[in-house]
């Protein structure tokens, strides 16, 4: 059976295991215009945020 000759450490044990910790981002639908956008950030086709404008639509 084989043996490691050395200790794994826990940096290159977890490099090795960093795919496993992917997550699809979150994504959430403006409730302005019901276009996803992403959590806690301003819609990028309306821009609205919190049912107030903070980007001028006339820009985008």
């Amino acid at each position: 059976m084989a043996v490691p000759k050395k200790k794994t450490s826990k940096s290159r044990k977890n490099m090795r295991r960093a795919h496993d910790f992917l997550t699809v981002p979150a994504s959430s639908t403006c409730p302005q215009c019901k276009a996803p956008k992403l959590p806690h950030r301003a819609c990028a086709s309306c821009g609205t945020y919190k049912g107030k404008e903070v980007i001028a639509s006339d820009s985008l």
